[in-house]
């Protein structure tokens, strides 16, 4: 791209996109909110139904990447038509389901549209950016999904209360023609420059640069969730009043739109270099809560500060692994763009699951320095590439 600024035609791609990941993300997180009503409904348990929310997350992270590979030589306009057109269709059947058995295999298929869907957005947003707003424009794109738990799954929530559970796909099925339009008119043809083999594809897994790049978001993301995951019964410790746990956790994901905002500022100059004191920032935000949830107010800030803190590594992250890819891989940019998905959904596992075994030796608040200490990890591993980067500059 010869220009430096972003044109009307710019914005209205990404802003394009950025409704694509609200609609994606709304279809995926909704469902945490109507578990019971499902479970209720098709007259299973509660852990039964939660299975939707883990095969979900489990058929996202293998499938993405396999898919991405084997499509990488797909016309992307073309095929991310194809796949907003799958999503519509499967989201519509489910309100028709009837079964768990129904149920959980369309949500299996729209968890593979989904996770191909988003790495493909995340490269049409690079790749058709200044070089120097790249940052920016991830930044939007993700800030979909933040829109999505803010605003998309109240309302998909409120809509299962007052009518049923199967009426919530209908508002994503809406939602998924809205966006299937918008990029009808908007998505530039793309065509893919290089046709691989899955085998020259999976290559990139094979270099350590690409290892260590996949587990700095992945160690991110397990130190915030290491918390979070816990962070209702951390907020009833600190006897938050009835009735309001339900908007401190609004106020959580609305704090995180400002963090998404500052991932593109971070992600502008030197984004791995920041990264490094970002992740030492975090886990001193993350500790410090040990401390200050004995008083609420103290906790609350320390809470809101772990918000901001939460996703400032995605965008430069994000785009750091198709960095990568063009140095030492260009013809798997596509498997690539799909990574920092699949490892935020990794350290999301890894955190809780790590966070759950310390809450259960009894003592809640140490998840705080499980958290803490994930994101020094993640920290030092950043510290780690940035030197390596700094080393491959260097004249020989």
């Amino acid at each position: 791209m010869h220009t430096t600024e972003l044109t009307k035609r710019h914005w209205l791609l990404i802003l394009t996109l950025t409704l694509l990941t609200f609609v994606l993300g709304t279809s995926e997180f909704v469902i945490v909110g109507i578990l019971t009503d499902i479970s209720s409904s098709l007259h299973i348990t509660n852990a039964k139904a939660g299975t939707l929310v883990s095969a979900f997350a489990i058929t996202f992270a293998i499938a993405t990447p396999l898919v991405m590979s084997a499509t990488s030589h797909f016309p992307k306009r073309k095929w991310m038509l194809v796949l907003m057109g799958s999503f519509i269709i499967l989201n519509a059947l489910c309100v028709i389901s009837t079964t768990y058995v129904m149920l959980l295999a369309l949500r299996m298929m729209t968890a593979i549209v989904t996770g191909v869907l988003i790495s493909l957005a995340m490269i049409v947003a690079s790749e058709n950016m200044p070089i120097a707003k790249r940052g920016l424009a991830i930044s939007f794109v993700f800030g979909g999904f933040t829109l999505a738990n803010v605003i998309g799954v109240p309302i998909g929530t409120v809509i299962a209360e007052r009518y049923d559970w199967n009426a919530t796909f209908l508002l994503t099925t809406f939602l998924g023609a809205i966006a299937f339009l918008a990029s009808f008119f908007i998505l530039p043809t793309m065509h893919s420059p290089f046709r691989s083999s899955m085998r020259d594809q999976f290559s990139l897994l094979t270099h350590p640069r690409i290892l260590m790049a996949f587990f700095i978001p992945s160690l991110g993301f397990g130190a915030t969730y290491a918390v979070y995951t816990y962070l209702v019964p951390i907020l009833k410790g600190m006897e938050a009043p009835s009735g309001s746990i339900s908007w401190i956790l609004f106020g959580y994901g609305f704090i995180s739109i400002f963090s998404n905002i500052l991932a593109g500022k971070i992600a502008s100059y030197n984004a791995i270099g920041r990264l490094r004191f970002v992740f030492l920032v975090q886990a001193v935000v993350l500790i410090s809560l040990y401390w200050t949830a004995d008083n609420f107010i103290y906790g609350l800030v320390n809470i809101s500060l772990m918000s901001l803190m939460a996703i400032l590594l995605t965008t430069s992250t994000q785009l750091y692994l198709i960095d990568l890819a063009g140095i030492y891989q260009p013809k798997a940019t596509g498997l690539a763009a799909s990574l920092m998905p699949v490892a935020s959904n990794v350290g999301i596992a890894f955190g809780s699951a790590l966070g759950g075994i310390v809450y259960h030796q009894g003592n809640l608040m140490s998840v705080t320095w499980v958290g803490g200490l994930i994101a020094i990890l993640a920290s030092l591993l950043t510290f780690l590439s940035h030197r390596l980067d700094q080393k491959q500059k260097k004249p020989a």
